[in-house]
């Protein structure tokens, strides 16, 4: 049963330091930690933008559960079918109930720059507007099904070339007209449970650890108060990344 604002409010005061730290890590690959005492449960996340990609714990990256293979964002993308997003988005959002999971990793929102990107079938299109407009009917799709969707790669990870450390030099103007826009749009019309904070730096910052991109645009501009996760191990500073607004890091590095 879904609990209240104020139910989980009083939830947290009982908590221990150390218990709210752990939260702020996951347990392994895919799962949140739980807290047993407190009858909180872990969270099963998994990758989802074109289907679920449900893996086994102790398989690592490998061994997927069968799961149903729609077109790819880059085929959706296409269509400009927004109703066939929300389509996609339902059925995906029912085959993760149906596996007990609770949030998909995806819609992936980056705008295509390079037709070398080794992404491009994740993302939509070169289009912001139509980017936007896509994820938000799938997001939709998802969350009308009980489960949660996060949006990613926020933000402006657009490359494949050294995609996990690169720097992306963008002026403020391209920046909210082109890279963050499609973010900007999906989260002011579907209030995603969680977005994911990319590997890249931008302007020389790493994504996970600023403060303009997570706490001033995000969550504050944006007014965005649902989960800001990392991507897998793009997490370089846990203090700094902490202080500019990350709640989740992933996975579990046995670090907090």
């Amino acid at each position: 049963m879904r609990k209240t604002r104020r139910e989980i409010e009083q939830l947290v005061k009982t908590m221990s330091l150390e218990e709210k730290a752990s939260l702020c890590s996951g347990r392994d690959l895919w799962h949140t930690k739980e807290i047993a005492r407190l009858k909180i449960p872990a969270i099963l996340m998994t990758d989802g933008t074109h289907g679920l990609r449900k893996v086994s714990a102790d398989k690592g990256w490998e061994e997927s559960q069968p799961a149903t293979c729609f077109p790819t964002p880059a085929a959706l993308g296409s269509s400009w079918d927004t109703e066939l997003a929300a389509e996609i988005g339902r059925a995906i959002g029912q085959e993760a109930q149906c596996q007990g999971i609770q949030l998909v990793l995806g819609p992936g929102v980056n705008i295509k720059r390079s037709p070398l990107c080794g992404r491009n079938f994740d993302y939509y299109a070169e289009d912001p507007l139509l980017s936007g407009e896509l994820a938000s009917a799938f997001v939709r799709g998802i969350q009308s099904k009980g489960v949660g969707a996060c949006v990613k790669h926020f933000a402006v990870n657009n490359q494949e070339t050294d995609r996990m450390r690169i720097d992306a030099v963008v002026d403020e103007r391209a920046l909210h007209e082109i890279y963050l826009f499609a973010f900007r749009r999906v989260i002011k019309q579907t209030k995603p449970m969680a977005v994911m904070a990319a590997y890249n730096k931008i302007n020389g910052e790493y994504c996970s650890q600023s403060k303009k991109l997570l706490s001033d645009i995000l969550q504050e501009k944006w007014s965005f108060n649902g989960i800001v996760i990392s991507d897998w191990a793009a997490v370089y500073d846990c203090v700094k990344a902490l202080q500019a607004g990350l709640h989740l890091q992933m996975p579990y590095d046995g670090g907090i």
